[in-house]
């Protein structure tokens, strides 16, 4: 699974100051820590930025690429920002991201046409976050339809299916999951990605990154491409390379309602089973969901 890291990010207290500011050195150092911990991707996420977002990315992308060559993610909601990083932008990038509401869809798609770039279809329909796995499948088939007929071809196509917290609702947890698993039968030849962690949001810091390494396990077991998560998480660059399988193998067992001898279980293999059968809606999520 390809790796991006999310940490060049404007709601960080230590990196976002500098990202207002202009301020190079703290950005140049994340990035090559980020770079040196793995990653393939560099996400440059600067929010809406409707003061200056044109002129930040186009800085921000420049500073980053004096110090690192991998490609970068262009994280941003406002679409003028998103082209400067574009114009700017040394390889291919990804543009991150492009919903399906009409003001965004149509000149998204020109724009990913015209700078050669790799897009992600956010599943964000014209009524919102949807609803199910189903949902989700008709959004992809609108953009990849709207993509293809424009000349970008799939595999320049990440999809987004939008993963939300835990601590709020299980079913669009488990959606996610499903569509997943779904998602080349409807657009064949298309990548994924993820917002990693979305997850946990709401849950205790020293749990969320049980939450974030059990759900990916969950939706590589479903085939996803990449992800955005956190740089620093060696244990879950680890899994995400594909070193952890003793993780993965008690993982799938939960979602194939394979029996699982929790008694043979080392005390980490025991979190991450309790971990896999909160986020497949098993036990309803509590912050205590280690403990019972």
């Amino acid at each position: 699974m390809l790796c991006i890291g999310e940490n060049i990010n404007i709601m960080s207290k230590t990196i976002g100051p500098a990202i207002r500011e202009k301020n190079a050195e703290p950005i140049r150092k994340m990035v090559k820590e980020e770079v040196n911990n793995g990653m393939d991707f560099i996400d440059l996420n600067i929010g809406p930025a409707r003061k200056g977002g044109p002129e930040t990315m186009e800085w921000l992308v420049r500073t980053v690429q004096e110090v690192a060559n991998l490609p970068l993610s262009l994280d941003t909601t406002n679409l003028d920002a998103m082209e400067a990083g574009l114009k700017v932008h040394k390889g291919v990038p990804i543009m991150n991201s492009v919903s399906l509401q009409p003001e965004r869809l149509d000149r998204g798609i020109k724009m990913a046409k015209e700078y050669n770039s790799n897009v992600i279809a956010l599943l964000w329909g014209k009524e919102g976050m949807p609803r199910d796995e189903n949902e989700r499948a008709v959004h992809i088939v609108e953009f990849y339809q709207r993509a293809m007929d424009a000349g970008i071809p799939a595999e320049k196509i990440w999809v987004d299916p939008i993963v939300s917290p835990i601590s709020v609702e299980i079913n669009q947890v488990k959606a996610c999951v499903a569509f997943m698993g779904m998602l080349q039968e409807i657009a064949p030849g298309v990548k994924s990605t993820i917002g990693l962690s979305n997850i946990s949001n709401g849950t205790p810091d020293h749990l969320r990154p049980w939450l974030n390494r059990t759900y990916v396990c969950m939706l590589i077991h479903q085939g996803v491409y990449s992800a955005i998560f956190d740089a620093y998480d060696a244990a879950l660059i680890d899994i995400a390379r594909g070193k952890r399988p003793d993780i993965q193998e008690v993982i799938a067992s939960v979602m194939e309602g394979r029996t699982v001898n929790t008694d043979d279980l080392s005390d980490e293999l025991l979190k991450y089973y309790k971990s896999a059968r909160v986020l497949t809606g098993q036990i309803l999520y509590s912050h205590s969901w280690l403990e019972v």
